[in-house]
């Protein structure tokens, strides 16, 4: 992924905790129930063609994929490449002709997480900063690019039960060890020869927050930009700054947000850096090129349309229809079949998501206060017979 630490962001609850809505002690069930396209509100006037043409990149994944191999939710690659196979070719499809498709090839199923038949969607963004790539004046935070020693493991495909879980280190002797905490990185802790800025921005909360939302665009002195994306984690989990900030009385639960957190943050720079070092997940990353932040599923992702999920229980590819509170406008519903192909550390439960607005001061806004309660439906072939996996 861009395996954002929300995943991947803002992702307000990120910032404060990883609470699913309905989430109990216990880890809930996953329901899934055939229904039809009548049932899901919106779907006659929603617009799918940008959410086609996001399909069609999962597409060309599925298409170099054995056969045989699991998609997921008991399906197999094959269920899926017949789909894919028949994908409208022309580049201007018509928003009737995008719907068309859908209709004609998979079947909607809503979701159940438990009793529950609601869950809580996040936001995230392409973030912007200021950056130079030598050291001097005002750019004093460096962007680190990925140690070549740094060793990362997807514990999934070692052992089914941990499918989504993941540890990093770096080899000694043989042997995987802890890498270096964000507080030993960033005063100097790591071995020379590893520690390589990319570029160095002017502002260390920047800095913190293009960790938490995995990718970003650096403006550089004479006025080119240059897009980076995630290119590894040290290690350790996630750690909400939100709640910490909460826990030492500088903010409340009632008035936590992006910009709030962000505001104490730059009004408090010495204790500001105690309080990001509370976070010992630390991201590197690497020089992008195209046009967009590339997701998990390692595709570049689409404004409103891509959308970073629970890994432990979505695939990557899967077309979700949402029905979500607005994030700005009261009484507005967002309601659009989007596509999973995103990640991140505090995306965790069955009917979770982090929404992808896009990049620029717009998708900033929307992103930040974004802590939507919705609605999930997933699509899946209609030539398959889909299995809920333990």
């Amino acid at each position: 992924m861009l395996y954002r630490m929300v995943t991947s962001a803002f992702v307000v609850m990120a910032l404060t905790s990883c609470t699913t809505i309905g989430q109990t002690s216990e880890k809930p069930r996953l329901k899934l129930t055939p229904t039809s396209y009548s049932q899901l509100d919106g779907w006659n006037t929603a617009s799918q063609e940008q959410t086609l043409m996001a399909f069609s990149k999962t597409c060309d994944r599925i298409l170099k994929a054995q056969a045989d191999k699991s998609f997921g939710l008991g399906t197999t690659i094959k269920d899926w490449q017949a789909p894919c196979q028949n994908l409208p070719k022309s580049e201007t499809v018509t928003a009737n002709e995008a719907t068309a498709y859908f209709e004609t090839w998979f079947t909607p199923y809503s979701v159940q997480s438990g009793r529950e038949d609601e869950g809580l969607f996040t936001g995230y963004y392409e973030a912007s900063l200021r950056g130079s790539p030598v050291r001097g004046g005002v750019y004093q935070t460096p962007l680190r690019a990925r140690p070549a020693d740094l060793v990362m493991v997807n514990l999934g495909e070692f052992l089914p039960e941990l499918k989504g879980k993941r540890i990093a280190g770096r080899v000694k002797d043989g042997q995987l060890k802890p890498y270096e905490d964000r507080k030993l990185i960033e005063t100097g802790k790591l071995p020379k020869d590893m520690d390589v800025p990319l570029y160095w921005v002017d502002s260390a909360v920047d800095a913190f927050f293009l960790q938490v939302q995995g990718s970003g665009i650096v403006t550089l002195p004479d006025g080119t930009t240059q897009r980076i994306g995630y290119d590894g984690q040290n290690g350790y989990p996630y750690t909400a700054i939100g709640k910490e900030l909460i826990v030492r009385g500088a903010l409340t639960k009632d008035n936590v947000s992006m910009q709030t957190i962000r505001d104490w943050l730059a009004a408090h720079p010495k204790e500001a850096v105690d309080v990001m070092r509370t976070n010992q997940s630390y991201v590197f990353f690497k020089k992008l090129d195209g046009t967009g932040p590339v997701g998990g599923e390692g595709v570049v992702l689409t404004p409103e349309v891509s959308l970073a999920v629970d890994r432990s229980v979505w695939p990557y590819g899967l077309p979700m229809y949402v029905d979500i509170e607005h994030p700005q406008d009261d009484g507005k519903q967002i309601r659009k079949l989007m596509v999973a192909q995103d990640t991140g550390g505090a995306i965790k439960g069955i009917i979770r998501g982090d929404f992808f607005w896009g990049y620029g001061a717009e998708a900033a806004a929307n992103a930040g206060p974004m802590k939507s309660s919705g609605k999930l439906w997933v699509l899946l072939p209609k030539n398959s017979t889909p299995t809920l996996e333990e």
